[in-house]
This record gives structure tokens, C-alpha cells and sequence, in this order.
């Protein structure tokens, strides 16, 4: 059955609705977003999906609200919002509809699942304040959707429906975006695998392209890689690996030596013809050619191991 109508509350809005609407709208495009709270709208029926509204959990019927008793709880307990429900239920056709291989749907929606929607359910229901993000709870996305509501004083009747349509717009940009980024790692992990097993034993890891590459190297319990090279547009990349998800602490900084140095005086200091920068971090380096960049990398592996890096990752 496709829809005609997408019904959702009238006045002001939040995050749960707002990003089920991008899930939604996407999957029927030719149905109208209804915003109401009339009886009439917010009773099941065979032209609608009701979500946010309603007082009712019923997939059959499609309705998706978790305000009411005997709200809606995942499996480990956590309480879902509309967005949850939506996701849960929509979320595989919306990938798909997006594009993701079907090998990877559910590893894409698990992975969506647990790090933007949840938070966004357990926000919704008053689990989770934005206070935990500290100085930047302002800027987290809920927040940052709901400022565009209307001023308490805002007399224009149609203020709030052009408030939600703008955060709708807002929302879906971030939503696809993740979507793609978590794609985009998926494909990256086939790409990252296979240079694994052609580096063999060796420190280095070199990639054909710039990519996200630390799951794929934790998946592959490859703990003896220090570095990863790759081409760029117009020169090449030498990277360290984060030690974990969080924090900036790297298997191995690169040298010291070559902390904050470009050019003729970086090429001095490590001695590698196009060596070309150094971020004064030391955990990015760049070179102009492929052999240079390999040099530095080398160059790189023997001071981690020369100091006891390279024994404490193997």
C-alpha cells in the first residue's frame, strides 16, 4: 500500500518526527505531510502512515506513536521515539532506496541504528539530556533542529509549517550524509582487507585511495601496522592509526625531527627527496611522489621501532 498521506502533530516539532518525515518522504515522495492533532487525521487508515501522534504502536495498521502506556521498548529496555519505530520498520527499504548494497544493509542499519537514532530516542523520552555533551550541548542535532521552531511571539499562523519544512530539509542533508559515510565504510573494508593481505608482515599499509580505514584494520586484528600511504590529488599521504575510536593517542607518532617542517626543510631533515610536509601534531605527512612518501614511511617505521613502538603494537 502506498500511502498519501504522512500524518504527524501540528505545533512545535522535534527531532523525532522531523528525521522520521526524512525516512519517510523519501520512500513515498508523492505523499502529503499532514501536521495535525484532529481525530479524523490521527486515526489509522488505509491511506496513512501516523507516526508521533495517535496514542498507538501498531505496524499493521501503521501507526507509530510511543507516548502512550505500554509505550514501545527495545529489546535491551531503552524506550523508542517515532524515529526509532520508523527506523526500525522502514529503515531497511530506505537504504535500499538509497542505494546500499543488499550485502550491506543490515550491517549499515545496525550501525545507523545504534549511532544516530538511538541517542535521538533516548533524547526524546528524557533519557538522555543534551547536557552530557557539555559546552557543546547546544550544537547537538536536536537542539540545533529545534531552534528553527518560531518565537513564542510569532503571530503568522503558518510560521510553525515553514519552521518544520526548513528543519526537514536540514535533517534530511544529515541523515543521507551519515547514510553514505556508513556506506562508504562498508565498501572501504573489502578495499582495506585486501591491501592487508598484500602488505604481509610489513608496518606499512598503502591504499589505492584516501578512505576510512581503522575499522577495517581492527577487524583484521592486524596490530602490526604503523602507517598507511595513499595518493592524493596531487601528492601522496603518510598517516598514522588511532589506537582507539576515541582520544588522538596513534600506534606511533611520526618523527620529531619533522614536526611543523614543509619543503627544502623538511627534505633536510628526513633526508627523502619530496618530502614536503610534516604537521606539527606529527600525525600527517605529506610527499610529492609515491617513492618519497614510502621513504618517509620507512624512515617513520624504524624510529617507532628503534624506540619500543613497534614491539608494543606487533
Amino acid at each position: 500500500m502506498i500511502p498519501d498521506f504522512l500524518v504527524t502533530h501540528s505545533g512545535g516539532f522535534h527531532a523525532d518526527e522531523l528525521l522520521s518525515s526524512v525516512i519517510l518522504t523519501r520512500l513515498f515522495p508523492q505523499a502529503r505531510i499532514m501536521r495535525s492533532r484532529a481525530p479524523d487525521w490521527i486515526t489509522p487508515g488505509a491511506d496513512r502512515i501516523i507516526y508521533d501522534v495517535g496514542g498507538a504502536y501498531d505496524a499493521a495498521a501503521q501507526i507509530f506513536d510511543h507516548h502512550q502506556r505500554g509505550a514501545p521498548l527495545r529489546e535491551d529496555g531503552k524506550p523508542y521515539s517515532s524515529f526509532g519505530l520508523i527506523w526500525k520498520h522502514y529503515g531497511r527499504a530506505y537504504l535500499t532506496a538509497r542505494g546500499v548494497p543488499e550485502a550491506h544493509i543490515d550491517a549499515v542499519h545496525a550501525s545507523f541504528d545504534a549511532g544516530f537514532v538511538l541517542p535521538v530516542d533516548l533524547m526524546d523520552n528524557g533519557v538522555l539530556s543534551p547536557s552530557v555533551a557539555g559546552p557543546f550541548a547546544g550544537l547537538t542535532l536536536p537542539v540545533l533542529l529545534e531552534t528553527l521552531k518560531p518565537v513564542f511571539d510569532e503571530v503568522d499562523p503558518e510560521a510553525e509549517n515553514r519552521g518544520f519544512h526548513d528543519a526537514l530539509a536540514i535533517a534530511r542533508s544529515f541523515v543521507e550524509a551519515k547514510i553514505s559515510q556508513s556506506a562508504a565504510k562498508f565498501r572501504a573494508e573489502g578495499i582495506v582487507h585486501q591491501a592487508i593481505e598484500d602488505a604481509g608482515e610489513r608496518r606499512i599499509l598503502e591504499l589505492p585511495m584516501g578512505m576510512p580505514f581503522r575499522p577495517a584494520i581492527m577487524k583484521a586484528g592486524a596490530d602490526h601496522l604503523l602507517f598507511v600511504v595513499h595518493p592524493r590529488e596531487k601528492d601522496w599521504c603518510l598517516t598514522t592509526i588511532r589506537r582507539a575510536d576515541e582520544g588522538f593517542e596513534v600506534r606511533a607518532d611520526l618523527p620529531a625531527a619533522w614536526a611543523g617542517l614543509t619543503d627544502r626543510d623538511l627534505e633536510a631533515a628526513c633526508g627523502v627527496e619530496g618530502a614536503s610536509f610534516c604537521h606539527n601534531g606529527r600525525f600527517v605527512a605529506a610527499a610529492k611522489t609515491r617513492e618519497a612518501v614510502l621513504a618517509m614511511a620507512e624512515l617513520a617505521v624504524s624510529e617507532a621501532i628503534s624506540i619500543g613502538l613497534g614491539e608494543m603494537t606487533a
